[in-house]
């Protein structure tokens, strides 16, 4: 087996930019969570606790995908979802 040199990486200033930048974001969606969390709770009905809640929870599904996609752009993964037509499923079948 060759042996190869180690990859040396670079810490660019752009990188350490972004890399601020993204923390902030997460910083502030975390401090809007906190601040809606803390205001339904101070709200004292229960109906409307609860739709907060739904709503959440139809919200954490989306940011998932969300999450997925912003993950495959890094990594530079492009999905191509196969069409479902015959063709496709069996082949060219001639007789």
């Amino acid at each position: 087996m060759l042996r190869r040199k180690p990859t040396r990486l670079e810490l660019k200033m752009d990188d350490t930019e972004e890399f601020e930048s993204v923390k902030k974001e997460l910083e502030a969606r975390k401090r809007q969570r906190e601040e809606a969390e803390s205001s339904a709770a101070v709200g004292g009905a229960s109906a409307i606790s609860v739709d907060i809640v739904s709503i959440g929870g139809g919200a954490s599904s989306s940011s998932a995908t969300s999450r997925a996609d912003l993950i495959n752009e890094r990594i530079g993964y492009k999905p191509h979802p196969k069409p479902a037509t015959l063709p496709t499923l069996f082949g060219n079948l001639q007789f």
